[in-house]
């Protein structure tokens, strides 16, 4: 049966975060999200998108030889058909690599998919949205990023890396949020409490800038 999504754009880009920063990718941002975080920085895809099938995006993403797809948004799980989507890059050889906030069910995310998966702090504003049960679905080579907008955000990971010994069981990465945490406050933070996680930067905005759009 022929499915569509709500698709905001697809384009070649440098991937930003996760620990495959620095590796070109093809981004499929899907259109809509559950949640209205403070800091985000895709507020665009809130609405609107073009549907298209999902053969469709396939060939459109093969178009660009790359191998690596990052599926985005908004928030990719709310359309249900991104589950089939994913299967099917997969399946086609690509890497697909899921971002998710958290918020919504990853039992049936395909296992070959690698999953960046959002903890949502005070800060964001929907620190009670997050799905903990979705902790038992990831895989060891899966990641959980925690975005801080403040020294309360930082204090508020380190506990829920500790209560649910997360460094053992994944990638851990700890993000500044935008114009609201220095990135050398956070590493002298980490530094000083010897956190064993990873400090994350969005290198595509350091690349082409803050205010860039589609790199």
């Amino acid at each position: 049966m022929t499915q569509t999504l709500k698709i905001k754009e697809t384009y070649p880009a440098i991937l930003g975060e996760s620990s495959r920063a620095g590796y070109p990718c093809v981004i499929v941002r899907l259109a809509g999200c559950n949640l209205r975080c403070s800091y985000c920085d895709t507020t665009y895809a809130y609405t609107g998108g073009r549907t298209r099938k999902t053969e469709d995006i396939i060939r459109s993403v093969k178009r660009h030889k790359i191998d690596r797809i990052l599926l985005t948004g908004g928030e990719p799980l709310i359309q249900p058909p991104a589950l089939r989507l994913l299967s099917a890059m997969a399946r086609a050889g690509f890497k697909p690599v899921l971002e998710t906030n958290g918020s919504m069910d990853i039992a049936g995310v395909p296992k070959k998919v690698n999953i960046v998966m959002d903890l949502k702090t005070p800060g964001s504003g929907f620190c009670d949205r997050n799905r903990l049960e979705n902790l038992d679905h990831l895989k060891p080579d899966d990641e959980i990023k925690f975005v801080l907008t403040d020294q309360k955000d930082y204090l508020w990971a380190k506990k829920m890396i500790a209560d649910h010994d997360l460094l053992a069981r994944f990638q851990v990465i700890l993000s500044p949020a935008g114009d609201m945490l220095p990135p050398d406050l956070l590493a002298r933070w980490m530094l000083k409490d010897r956190l064993q996680a990873r400090l994350g930067l969005q290198v595509h905005k350091y690349i082409f800038g803050s205010e860039a759009r589609r790199v």
